[in-house]
């Protein structure tokens, strides 16, 4: 007698600047799962909210500039209000209801605000049904970056100075805020508090180009963070466990290679110009260091009581001080994502680390 095969709800898309980030990640997680093992139900989340179902989402892709997006398709998906467990009821185009079926575990590969930020894990956690990744508060607070790094320092991770402004005090007090982010010295980047994949980051390399840096971060937050200008190797470490769970698997690290004309790893050079960018791992730098890359991206997952899967993105100096720049508690899952490249080459194949955060999915519901 063959044993059942789990059904895995894949969550992708979404209202944030990340959506086509989201549809390509899901492409490859949905590609690479165990068809023996597991029973894939690809839910796509457009960009007005609406769950919909979708046929054939391993066809995203980045190929010739391509932004992926969900498409509305006249139906609609939603939890089964239902206290007995997890299932997803469709409303099709011409009103009726369909069961789409009892779901086992669900599979958020959903980036930025409204998937990443503790949102939907509440929704989730609200049901009790068994879901990869942190929950609501390990989300939220990573991923909003003057959180992260507040708790970052007050766990006595070592991380970069920064100034917090806020939409309002930008308008009320521009030049106490000027006076604030000057103590940060040249240059600075600019970052909205609450998106990723680079997106509406800006360097700035003098005082008048802040303006301009300030107004396209306050286009994706209300709230963005200053840094300063960091010397340092871009070094990222994957880490796969349980905060529950005695060991972690740490990746060997991984460098961010940019060539090309990118002053810095923004979207354009992270997703569309494959060419210009490379992840090596392991990264070419003394064992030691490698070593401590390592040992804080495991103290930064416990520190944020992770769950599943966190990429650690650090700063590795000179004089060999190692700096986190920010955690990501959803990583990309495209097939030039650096989480996946890192566990590939820590020997955890990309099937392999999928069914891992199943199984840990599967396990953890029970502590949240």
């Amino acid at each position: 007698m063959s044993t059942p095969r789990t059904t895995v709800a894949v969550l992708f898309g979404g209202r944030s600047s990340e959506h086509s980030v989201s549809c390509v990640s899901a492409a490859g997680v949905i590609g690479a799962l165990d068809p023996d093992r597991y029973r894939p139900v690809p839910i796509g989340i457009t960009k007005n909210g609406t769950w919909v179902t979708v046929e054939d989402p391993t066809a995203f892709s980045f190929a010739d500039g391509a932004m992926p997006e969900v498409e509305e398709n006249g139906s609609a998906v939603f939890v089964s209000p239902s206290t007995q467990g997890a299932s997803l009821l469709e409303r099709t185009a011409d009103g009726a209801v369909r069961d789409l079926g009892e779901i086992d575990v669900f599979f958020p590969v959903l980036h930025g605000q409204f998937g990443e930020d503790g949102t939907l894990q509440g929704l989730l956690e609200l049901k009790g049904v068994p879901f990869v990744g942190p929950g609501v508060l390990t989300s939220a607070a990573g991923m909003d970056k003057h959180f992260m790094k507040t708790v970052l320092r007050s766990a006595g991770i070592p991380t970069a100075e920064w100034q917090t402004v806020t939409a309002k005090q930008w308008a009320d007090d521009p030049a106490g805020v000027r006076a604030r982010i000057a103590e940060l010295g040249l240059p600075v980047f600019v970052k909205p508090a609450r998106a990723g994949s680079s997106v509406g980051i800006s360097k700035v390399g003098s005082a008048e180009d802040l303006d301009a840096a300030m107004e396209e971060g306050f286009e994706h937050d209300h709230k963005v963070i200053v840094e300063p200008g960091i010397d340092g190797r871009e070094i990222e470490c994957a880490v796969l466990g349980s905060h529950w769970d005695d060991e972690l698997t740490a990746s060997v690290p991984g460098e961010i290679v940019i060539s090309g004309d990118h002053e810095f790893y923004d979207f354009e050079a992270k997703y569309l110009s494959a060419d210009d960018v490379r992840l090596e791992a392991p990264a070419d730098i003394p064992d030691d260091a490698a070593r401590t890359v390592q040992d804080i991206a495991e103290a930064t997952f416990r520190a944020f009581e992770c769950s599943g899967l966190t990429r650690v993105d650090t700063f590795v100096q000179a004089d060999g001080t190692v700096l986190v720049n920010e955690i990501n508690t959803s990583p990309g899952f495209t097939p030039t994502s650096g989480y996946p490249h890192m566990m590939g080459k820590s020997g955890v194949s990309y099937s392999e680390l999928i069914s891992r955060l199943i199984e840990i999915a599967l396990v953890d519901v029970d502590r949240r």
